[in-house]
């Protein structure tokens, strides 16, 4: 191998999917970015009321939520890596990834469910008003993502996807991912750091 090949990379290579769900996602990002940006300030200007929100939360329940999120994630590469060497479990797989990613909805809805019987809400004070947008936000693209991931297990069985065009499969796979990057940020920042 020379030195000329570890420069310059492979002809083949492409931004996986669609470039409008890749303009999606980095609008998405740019969303959770600026949200990320605002509760760090919110942070700052009142540690005290953070701390004292963070000792309510179930951070067992958000480690739980970030295994499972990861686990699909894992599962959905390896779906899209078996569907483009033509190997059999793709669609497996898919339908694997949507039951583990389930065990993060019911958490969040249960851990949703708790505190609100604990008399915390939006209006509770700046670290619940946080809370529960920045998660339920997350928790709505997770449920998108969800469908996404059902409409390409149901893709692969039918046979529209057969490791050929796998824009589509990609595109999903890429929105799945950004919603598990999100999560990867987010469980630190308001379990363990606020």
């Amino acid at each position: 191998m020379t030195n000329q090949s570890l420069i310059q990379p492979p002809a083949n290579r492409h931004l996986p999917g669609d470039l409008a769900v890749w303009m999606f996602i980095f609008a998405e990002l740019a969303v959770f970015g600026i949200l990320f940006i605002g509760f760090t300030v919110a942070r700052s200007l009142d540690p005290a009321t953070f701390h004292a929100g963070r000792e309510v939360l179930h951070p067992w329940v958000g480690l739980l939520n970030t295994i499972a999120l990861i686990t699909a994630s894992y599962l959905v590469a390896t779906a899209v890596h078996r569907l483009r060497h033509r190997e059999p479990g793709s669609q497996l797989r898919l339908w694997l990834a949507l039951a583990v990613s389930s065990v993060y909805t019911a958490g969040k809805l249960w851990e949703y469910g708790d505190l609100y019987s604990l008399g915390y809400n939006l209006g509770t004070d700046t670290f619940f008003m946080f809370y529960f947008f920045l998660t339920f936000f997350h928790f709505m693209h997770v449920v998108l993502g969800q469908i996404i991931l059902t409409v390409l297990a149901v893709k692969v069985r039918r046979g529209d996807y057969d490791g050929s065009d796998m824009n589509g499969m990609e595109s999903g796979a890429s929105y799945w991912h950004m919603v598990d990057l999100v999560w990867l940020v987010l469980f630190p920042m308001i379990y363990v750091l606020a």
